[in-house]
């Protein structure tokens, strides 16, 4: 898909003078970082990551050697096995015969409108019931695109199914659900990127049950310890972590083998491995102005160090709606806000480094609203697949 470099250029002109500024700042780190020969992290909550086309966009980045891990949540690795974004008819559930205590608080059920030759080869996988499915894409409703699987007959319901016997081989060959399912998955979602190019894809600890099935088989796959091992290692490895409208990220930062903000002091003292974030630069693309707010004040007055010192409540000293992953972030001295729409900030922040690194994308994403972005998220629809079962039992046989 051709790049709109205009586009681009038009979100960049958008944007207030010091989001530009803190993008410069924050692709000046990735530069730095990639011509050192070191590693960038992309950390990514669900929601906007998918609906504004950055996972796709990261998957590109994987691919270019700019993005070298990723950790998510276990609603984005259930989306991209059903295919990122799909268009979905929904409908009134009564009037197809459900009964209303079992349908969702809005009444409404969702059809994913497949073509024939997709439904047949969902039913060459699990019994589906072909009229139900018919009666849903030719009765009334709105036809949109939101993000796959979901609650839309049959690609969710294909995707719970699909998750246990992905589990199955995940315990079987003893690694991560996200690595297995990613060897069948779509080249352009993380999790298919990841496999192919080696790169570790991996669900953090409080982003793991989400995606219904999914999160549940994730989660049982490989156990906590283990995940946290491997996202502590993927985070040491790395010089630059960019965040992603994601929340929790204390719990992702520090777990228990972080020294810096973390817990990792009592591994330590046992000879266990740690790392430490004190020389990491962390770029957060959030809209809570109050991150930015408790930032400025620990730079100007160390206002954050100075409540913890003296044990006082962060929100009433510092006046501030206080999240607990602000504390960690504002206090880690590579640590750069940038308070924007990840829709705009995301294209405009990888332009910048993919022209100073001399890299071309093969693709970009835009701001949903604007045209460029509704033609990227109808690219999406018709050309990243859901996962293909064959193709994944083939890797692994």
């Amino acid at each position: 898909m051709q790049v709109d470099h205009d586009a681009v250029k038009t979100m960049e002109q958008e944007l207030d003078p010091q989001i530009r500024a803190r993008l410069e700042q924050a692709a000046e780190m990735v530069i730095k970082a990639k011509k050192k020969g070191g590693k960038v992290v992309a950390v990514l909550g669900s929601g906007p990551n998918i609906h504004e086309g950055i996972t796709t966009l990261v998957a590109e980045l994987i691919y270019k050697g700019v993005i070298d891990g990723v950790s998510t949540s276990s609603a984005v690795i259930a989306h991209e096995m059903a295919g990122t974004l799909e268009k979905v008819k929904r409908v009134d559930g009564e009037s197809l015969g459900f009964a209303k205590d079992k349908l969702p608080l809005d009444g409404k059920m969702e059809v994913s409108l497949l073509s024939d030759r997709q439904f047949k080869q969902y039913q060459e996988e699990l019994v589906l019931d072909e009229g139900l499915f018919r009666r849903m894409k030719e009765a009334d409703g709105n036809e949109i695109i939101k993000v796959a699987g979901n609650m839309a007959y049959p690609t969710g319901f294909r995707t719970e199914r699909l998750a246990r016997e992905v589990l199955a081989l995940a315990k079987r060959c003893g690694r991560p659900f996200e690595e297995i399912a990613g060897l069948g998955a779509d080249p352009y979602t993380m999790i298919g990127a990841g496999a192919r190019m080696g790169v570790p894809v991996l669900v953090t600890v409080p982003q793991l049950i989400g995606g219904g099935e999914v999160g549940l088989a994730i989660g049982d796959a490989i156990s906590v310890s283990n995940r946290c091992d491997r996202l502590a290692r993927l985070l040491a490895d790395s010089d630059v972590i960019i965040e992603s409208a994601v929340a929790l990220t204390q719990e992702i930062h520090d777990g228990p083998y972080e020294l810096y903000t973390g817990h990792g002091i009592w591994a330590d003292w046992q000879g266990e491995w740690t790392y430490s974030l004190r020389d990491k630069n962390i770029i957060r693309i959030d809209l809570d102005p109050n991150l930015e707010g408790a930032w400025l004040k620990e730079r100007q007055s160390g206002d954050v160090s100075t409540a913890i010192d003296k044990g006082l409540p962060k929100t009433v000293s510092m006046k501030t709606p206080f999240r607990m992953e602000m504390s960690g972030f504002a206090r880690i001295p590579g640590s750069l806000p940038v308070i924007g729409d990840i829709g705009m900030v995301w294209p405009v922040m990888v332009s910048k480094i993919a022209e100073a690194l001399n890299i071309k994308p093969e693709l970009m994403s835009y701001k949903q609203s604007l045209e460029a972005g509704k033609k990227f998220r109808e690219w999406i629809v018709e050309n990243v697949s859901p996962l293909d079962r064959q193709r994944m039992l083939s890797a692994i046989y």
